[in-house]
């Protein structure tokens, strides 16, 4: 039987992040939405109440939630904040390949600190050579005796510059090409990394992000997540389980978008009444409000399936492209309810416009996931 109640525990979820997300984030976003400074206050707060460690297996110290406690989470802290919302999901998204592919040393090791006090970590895939396509990793990992030695850079990494641990995508076998690549967990203050200039990125400014410089990086063989060779498998699992969350923050920007507007709606008056009152401008909100419930139920089904240990991929693809084209699309029709003051600072709508666009780009461009839906719902053909 279908059923779409959340539980009371998940409703006291839900409640709590929207809770923080309206009282802390939101009072400071504007704050932090200039770039310059990174939003620690907020994270340690964030930290306190279980936010950051809350997908961390309970045995390990963290929250141990499910993927649909998790994207109930991620609508309420996107709707407080993007940028933020980033921050937190980036981290997640570095916990993930610990989380499926390391082992219990590797776990107990690396995942309990951020259990224990306010930390980050980054998920460092992405090069200035490979973006969508993964398979042109440049970064070199060569094995000499019980270590390996890594050398590359890493680019658009978020959380970078503020990150305790990295996950390293590396080539250990270059001629094998996507095949070669493993992953690597390396601590920050591991000698030969270099961090390089923090992005002036258009939104999502409360969020930090960097180029990264590895040079004769030494770490142990037991550091090595999995087996060598086993990086794209991992890349793709991961991802397949961090993108219905980016899926839930376009939720939650599209839906901060529509409250705006409703809200202003209500009280512009032109021609004598409110614009509400105007079929132009209810018809808009009723179908911003129809497509962020289409997109929710998406969001919601990937990870359900993820929760049942279900197959995915086509699932969480469709649940990230759809909803972060719905953020993008809500944000823009909703700035137009403003007017001239929507383009103005003074109000919300420029920076959730802005924000909106990065969820169409990052955790895989929606063109790629578009790639990944209709492979699977096409099939192979014949030649």
């Amino acid at each position: 039987m279908i059923d779409f109640s959340l539980t009371e525990e998940q409703k006291a979820l839900q409640e709590m992040a929207h809770e923080f997300a309206e009282k802390e984030m939101r009072p400071k976003a504007a704050k932090y939405d200039k770039g310059e400074e990174f939003p620690w206050d907020i994270m340690e707060k964030a930290f306190e109440v279980g936010l950051i460690s809350c997908e961390i297996p309970e045995e390990y110290g963290g929250g141990g939630l499910s993927h649909l406690d998790i994207v109930i989470l991620s609508e309420e802290l996107a709707w407080g904040c993007a940028g933020m919302y980033t921050t937190i999901m980036a981290s997640s998204l570095a916990f993930t390949p610990i989380i499926l592919f390391g082992t219990d040393e590797q776990k107990k090791k690396y995942l309990t600190p951020f259990t224990k006090e306010a930390l980050l970590a980054a998920f460092c895939l992405t090069e200035r050579e490979a973006g969508s396509d993964a398979g042109s990793l440049k970064t070199k990992a060569e094995k000499v005796g019980d270590e390996y030695i890594i050398n590359g850079s890493k680019c658009f990494t978020t959380n970078g510059g503020v990150a305790e641990l990295y996950i390293v995508f590396a080539l250990t076998a270059p001629e094998k090409g996507a095949r070669g690549m493993s992953v690597f967990i390396v601590p920050k203050d591991t000698p030969g990394i270099t961090v390089g200039k923090e992005e002036d990125k258009m939104g999502h400014r409360a969020s930090n992000t960097v180029e990264l410089f590895f040079e004769d990086v030494k770490v142990p063989a037991g550091n090595l997540l999995g087996k060598e060779g086993m990086g794209f498998v991992i890349a793709l699992k991961t991802l397949d389980k961090t993108r219905a969350p980016v899926g839930a923050g376009g939720l939650g920007v599209a839906r901060a978008a529509l409250e705006y507007a409703v809200d202003y709606s209500r009280t512009r008056v032109q021609f004598g009444k409110p614009i509400a009152l105007f079929q132009k401008i209810a018809f808009k909100i009723a179908q911003t409000a129809a497509e962020i419930n289409a997109a929710r139920f998406l969001v919601w089904n990937a990870a359900w399936r993820l929760d049942k240990g279900m197959k995915v991929g086509k699932e969480s693809a469709m649940a990230k492209f759809f909803a972060s084209d719905v953020a993008m699309k809500a944000a823009n029709d909703m700035l137009e309810i403003f007017g001239g003051y929507g383009y103005m600072k003074d109000y919300p709508m420029e920076k959730l416009m802005r924000d909106a666009k990065l969820l169409q780009i990052y955790e895989g461009t929606n063109d790629i996931q578009r790639m990944i839906v209709s492979r699977e719902v096409i099939g192979p053909i014949k030649k």
